[in-house]
């Protein structure tokens, strides 16, 4: 009784691990739930005259999203430069103190957005799993000509999930695969 005991516990425990099998769909979802809204973001460095410049040639003045101040006394030096509209304020991301302290402000150019699950590789004694996925950039805002980002295009990622007795998690995530 004891043997059949045993072997009936076994497979159930076999079952029930087998259930636990990533598969695409449930990775994908696993990857969306920890996939913090992530946003592209640029960084303008609001004293600089440099970037001052940048903001005009873009158009982004007379698009009404900022004001640049043009001219600069000696002793305006290192003042702001760059200022921002009410339409241009709805795109600015929180400025942390070193950034305050930096004067730069960073923007919003673009969501990024999980596309597919392109692939799972079950690792090693089958508890760990490499997913590869896709990503691609959403909802792009003004400040997206300022970027040297690819923002039409996918782009390759890679995340490890590892099984434990309560299911999947993420393990780690978010690194480019370079084709």
């Amino acid at each position: 009784m004891k043997k059949i005991l045993s072997f009936l516990l076994s497979i159930f425990l076999m079952i029930s691990c087998s259930s636990e099998k990533l598969g695409r769909d449930k990775a994908l979802k696993l990857l969306q739930e920890n996939h913090e809204s992530k946003s592209a973001t640029y960084s303008i460095f609001i004293s600089d005259p440099t970037y001052a410049k940048r903001m005009l040639d873009a158009g982004l003045e007379s698009d009404g999203l900022l004001k640049v101040q043009r001219t600069q006394t000696l002793d305006d030096a290192g003042q702001l430069l760059i200022t921002f509209s009410e339409k241009g304020q709805a795109y600015l991301v929180p400025q942390t103190e070193e950034d305050k302290k930096d004067n730069v402000q960073r923007v919003k150019i673009a969501d990024e957005a999980i596309e597919e699950v392109t692939g799972i590789q079950t690792l090693g004694d089958g508890k760990k799993a490499l997913v590869e996925y896709t990503t691609s950039y959403k909802n792009t805002t003004p400040f997206a000509k300022l970027s040297k980002l690819k923002l039409d295009g996918k782009e390759n990622h890679k995340a490890t999930f590892v099984l434990y007795d309560d299911g999947c998690r993420l393990e780690w995530e978010y690194s480019v695969l370079f084709n």
